[in-house]
């Protein structure tokens, strides 16, 4: 009997050497079905998590993008390149020797709360239309506006190598990991630049979860919104809500706290069957109304 196509969320630990759109196009021949797509982009000299949107999964993806993020790392010391990673060409060369432990972990806690970040020329944010790694690629440079970011996280401690500190990074949604360590290099009267990036965490998904690119496992829809507060409906409700009718926020079980932090909230079938997610009905306060409404299952 046809199960029908694949869908459901897919948490996979990247490989160094390809892009994000090479790990959804490789998957997309891995699991047969054209209909696949990443929650954010990860460099392509980076490792770790990726999570991918698999059939109807694919329209859920916009509620991941804003997931905090969770990294590993290492800040090389003493040298600055042009991608602020070791992919690039060195762009300067310091003596920093007598930097001392104490001095990096002081240095690091200037880039922790709300910060503004200048975004990278080697990153995807479009500026007139383009993507600044286009640009770059053609040795062009422009203006970039800081953009607002917040650092939960940022811990250094000495590695092996001298000048070399592995660090830990937890940090908001479109955090440049490898800014903060050009960052950190120039608060210390020097340069520095980033190498062996991993994410170790997406929202709540993390490395425990991943499979290679070659063996991905599908976890069911309802898993891609477990970090948004869900209600559980019963059968009549459930029927409601696959027709996308707006409905009193009380009826929908959202009450107190979790009424106040204004959606998105998934909505699940008695059977824990994703159906649809809901959000504020406008200025019309405990009333709500579908974001979005899953269609049945072929």
């Amino acid at each position: 009997m046809d199960s029908g196509p694949p869908e459901g969320l897919a948490v996979i630990d990247k490989e160094a050497g390809w892009t994000s759109h090479d790990v959804v196009a490789k998957s997309r021949g891995v699991l047969g079905t054209r209909k696949v797509g990443h929650s954010g982009t990860l460099d392509p000299d980076a490792t770790g998590v990726l999570v991918l949107g698999v059939g109807r999964a694919t329209r859920l993806l916009r509620f991941l993008t804003a997931l905090g993020k969770e990294y590993t790392g290492q800040v090389v010391l003493g040298t600055a390149t042009s991608t602020l990673d070791s992919s690039g060409e060195v762009t300067g060369t310091f003596d920093m020797g007598a930097v001392t432990p104490a001095e990096v972990a002081e240095a690091a806690t200037r880039f922790v709360g709300d910060i503004e970040q200048i975004p990278p020329m080697v990153s995807a944010v479009k500026v007139g239309g383009r993507r600044l790694h286009e640009i770059a690629r053609e040795g062009g440079e422009v203006e970039r506006a800081p953009r607002p970011v917040t650092v939960h996280r940022f811990d250094v401690t000495p590695a092996d190598e001298p000048g070399v500190y592995d660090v830990v990074v937890a940090c908001s949604s479109g955090t440049y990991v490898r800014t903060l360590a050009a960052d950190l290099g120039e608060a210390l009267g020097g340069g520095a630049h980033l190498r062996d990036l991993r994410r170790t965490a997406v929202g709540s998904f993390t490395l425990a979860e991943a499979h290679p690119l070659e063996s991905p496992v599908l976890l069911p829809m309802a898993e891609a919104l477990r970090d948004l507060p869900g209600v559980v409906v019963d059968e009549a409700t459930a029927v409601d809500v696959s027709y996308g009718k707006p409905m009193e926020a009380g009826s929908l079980g959202l009450e107190g706290p979790e009424l106040e932090a204004g959606g998105p909230w998934p909505v699940l079938g008695p059977d824990g069957t994703l159906l649809a997610v809901y959000g504020p009905h406008g200025d019309r306060p405990g009333r709500v109304k579908p974001v979005m409404v899953l269609a049945p299952a072929s």
